[in-house]
């Protein structure tokens, strides 16, 4: 990899850590879906995100390609996902504090934002995102840049977003961040699935909206930990496969 300014250095390493835990947990859609990461610096956003074609198993860090919010490649093959760069595009243009954007199509995460109700206060999990989550209305695949403005409504100042009939969103002020709230956002979705198929033995029990409340503010309390978590994982994957650093 050519030599880089070492917080950009880090960054692609810290998402193309992302990409191959992703894909470790199977969270990909084949050559679909993406992360982003922002890189410092000041003017128009630019961030880094997957170029079109690669599984998220083959991503190294050197892959990465630098857009900026305007569509313009600035280092890196010139192809990379339409769809992907309108959402990733839109939430870094709104939300500074949104250096990194994760967004998946996973089986728990598609049938929980097809339900009317969304995502249920049904456990511990859930409760992370009570007040925190905003949803968004299905518009067909997001070629159409105008959506964006949408998406930047639709999430607020919001840490995820449920793509209506489309999949999951987080957001974070680093990979980490981002990461663990993805983990736990398809995590009480995948609760959420199991307990409809039970539902036809046993009523579901929701959590009242005040208990929710309480429990997310603990949630808040320790948000720190979310940085110890991911140095945890990015150790397990080093163990495994340190290739993505290249």
């Amino acid at each position: 990899m050519n030599h880089l300014p070492e917080s950009e250095t880090v960054l692609r390493e810290q998402l193309a850590a992302a990409y191959r835990l992703a894909a470790m947990m199977g969270w990909e859609d084949t050559i679909y879906t993406h992360f982003s990461v922002r890189l410092p610096g000041a003017g128009e956003p630019r961030f880094l995100i997957n170029p079109f074609g690669l599984m998220f198993d083959e991503i190294c860090a050197s892959d990465l390609i630098v857009v900026d919010v305007n569509g313009r490649v600035l280092d890196g093959k010139s192809d990379y996902n339409l769809a992907g760069f309108t959402i990733h595009s839109a939430v870094h243009m709104a939300r500074d504090d949104a250096h990194c954007v994760m967004h998946t199509h996973t089986l728990a995460g598609m049938a929980v934002v097809a339900c009317e109700r969304g995502l249920l206060n049904l456990n511990q999990i859930s409760t992370e995102f009570h007040g925190r989550l905003g949803y968004h209305e299905y518009e067909g695949v997001a070629f159409n840049l105008e959506e964006r403005a949408r998406i930047q409504t639709s999430l607020g100042n919001n840490i995820a977003l449920m793509l209506k009939h489309h999949g999951l969103l987080s957001v974070g002020q680093s990979v980490a961040d981002a990461f663990q709230i993805m983990f736990y956002l398809n995590r009480a979705c995948e609760i959420q699935l199991a307990a409809a198929q039970l539902a036809s033995l046993s009523p579901i029990n929701e959590i009242p909206d005040s208990l929710a409340e309480h429990v997310c503010g603990q949630f808040k309390g320790v948000e720190h930990e979310r940085h110890v978590v991911w140095d945890a994982w990015v150790r397990k994957l080093d163990r495994l496969d340190p290739s993505y650093k290249d």
